[in-house]
């Protein structure tokens, strides 16, 4: 078995998507770690374009493994692809990132494999020559410590904000880039997917969101909810909420943040009014910077919290938006 680390970066409507810079950022640590070589692969059809942008980054080398029936996604085509991929180039260390799509489609590919794998990472350790992946257990009370006893290859995926995509590093020069065609033969595809599901109109996708300001109890009535949206308005941001807010009917249940919601990994985060029951607090502890307003000054939220402001919301954002705007227009 080939001493490699495998990312498989994620692609879709577009774009890659932002958790696969962080895997990458993860896939970086463990080759510097233990000594293995790096290397990433697009899955799809037409992907050349994405694995020319993945390939400027520290890696040996990039693979897009293309298909027709690669487009549009189904777990059985996916899992196919990297089954017959992993065939023929074998790696000891497969990396995802834990989104939909993966979690959709690895339990499928394991095993198929006959492997395993381990799930919702949010870092990793060495024990000799032992690799331990953490992952939390029981909402969040719990880290466990999980090793593999199987053959390789392993497959693990990792926590969105577990690894700061901004710290992915580039290469010195651009990685080699080789496609791979895969054959999946008729039949194979069981699913006829349908148009990305979506609840509503308005449900949005926040884990891409860069800047996030969101609502606990603490800001009473749903009315006042609006001040809370200027800041979010304000700041360019997107408003999120904790469970209580989105159970009352407040915001719909897409702008909840925590185990029952969305997990989240902004450059900013503002929690207003949030106590921070250990149920949010797993859906949003991997921003980069966390600022907290509550009047408790033993809120939970405030053992996180990068920057901690003790008092009353509903007199700390009004001039705040005011000095938001005021340096906004002075840019």
């Amino acid at each position: 078995m080939s001493d490699t680390i495998l990312v498989v970066v994620e692609q879709r409507e577009g774009k890659l998507s932002r958790v696969s810079w962080e895997t990458i950022t993860a896939g970086q640590a463990l080759a510097a770690d233990t000594g293995w070589t790096l290397e990433a692969a697009v899955v799809g059809s037409g992907v050349a374009g994405f694995a020319g942008e993945v390939a400027g980054k520290k890696l040996a080398k990039v693979y897009a493994i293309e298909s027709p029936k690669l487009e549009p996604y189904t777990p059985d085509a996916f899992a196919a692809a990297l089954k017959q991929f992993l065939s023929s180039h074998p790696a000891k260390l497969v990396l995802m990132p834990h989104t939909y799509q993966v979690r959709d489609f690895i339990p499928k590919l394991a095993t198929a494999m006959g492997r395993t794998a381990i799930s919702d990472c949010i870092g990793y350790k060495k024990d000799g020559d032992k690799l331990l992946f953490t992952r939390q257990m029981f909402q969040g009370k719990l880290a466990a410590d999980v090793s593999f006893t199987s053959d390789a290859p392993w497959f693990v995926t990792f926590q969105n904000g577990a690894y700061r995509a901004d710290k992915v590093e580039a290469g010195a020069s651009a990685a080699p880039v080789e496609t791979v065609n895969v054959e999946i033969a008729d039949g194979v595809v069981r699913n006829k997917p349908q148009e990305v599901f979506k609840e509503a109109k308005q449900a949005v996708d926040l884990t891409q969101a860069e800047i996030i300001v969101a609502v606990g109890r603490g800001i009473k009535e749903q009315k006042n909810i609006d001040i809370a949206k200027q800041l979010a308005d304000a700041l360019g941001g997107d408003l999120a909420a904790s469970r209580p807010i989105c159970d009352s009917g407040w915001l719909p249940m897409d702008r909840q943040i925590g185990s029952s919601g969305q997990t989240v990994a902004p450059k900013l985060y503002l929690a207003l009014g949030i106590s921070g029951a250990i149920q949010h607090i797993v859906g949003m502890k991997g921003a980069r910077t966390i600022i907290a307003v509550n009047k408790d000054a033993e809120a939970p939220i405030f053992e996180i919290a990068d920057f901690a402001v003790v008092g009353n919301l509903f007199d700390i954002v009004p001039p705040l938006i005011e000095e938001v705007k005021k340096a906004k227009a002075g840019t």
